[in-house]
C-alpha cells in the first residue's frame, strides 16, 4: 500500500499542473484505509520492486492507474489495464485530467473513448474527461 501511495505522491510532485491537495501521509492513510479496502488493486512487480498499480472499484471503475517514472512506456500500463478489462468483462470507466494528454493518448490507444467532460467538478478543480471502454464498441450515438 505504501509503495503505491508513494508512486502517486511522486507523480503529483513531478507534475507541474497537478496541485498538491493532500499531504503524502494523508495519501498513504487513504490508500491503507480506503483504496486497498474497497477495491481490487493489481500491482506490477518489476523484479521485486512495485513499478505501478491499478485500482479497480465497483468492478468496472478504474480509480487509479499510476506507474513510477522508470517503468513508463514499457507496456506495464497496458498489461495492468488488460487485467482490469479481463476482470470487468464488459466495460470500464475512468477519469483523467484534461491536462494529462499523454494519458488520453494511452487510453484511446487502449480502446477507450471520451464520453463526458467537466470544467473541474473534482477536488483539484481541474477540467477532466470521463472515458469508457466496452468489449463491444460504442455506437455512434453513444460516442
Amino acid at each position: 500500500m505504501e509503495a503505491c501511495a508513494d508512486i502517486f505522491n511522486r507523480w503529483v510532485d513531478g507534475t507541474e499542473w497537478m496541485p498538491r491537495i493532500h499531504t503524502p501521509d494523508d495519501v498513504r492513510r487513504y490508500y491503507r484505509e480506503t483504496l486497498f479496502v474497497n477495491g481490487v488493486v493489481t500491482v506490477a512487480d518489476c523484479q521485486g520492486e512495485i513499478g505501478g498499480f491499478l485500482a479497480l472499484v465497483e468492478d468496472r471503475f478504474v480509480s487509479a492507474l499510476y506507474l513510477d517514472q522508470p517503468y513508463r512506456s514499457r507496456g506495464i500500463g497496458a498489461a495492468l489495464l488488460g487485467e482490469a478489462k479481463r476482470r470487468a468483462k464488459t466495460e470500464l470507466r475512468l477519469w483523467t485530467f484534461e491536462h494529462n494528454t499523454g494519458a488520453q493518448r494511452f487510453y484511446e490507444r487502449e480502446g477507450f473513448a471520451p464520453v463526458r467532460r467537466t470544467s473541474g467538478d473534482n477536488e483539484e478543480g481541474l477540467p477532466d474527461i470521463l472515458y469508457l471502454w466496452r468489449a463491444e464498441p460504442l455506437s455512434r450515438e453513444e460516442a
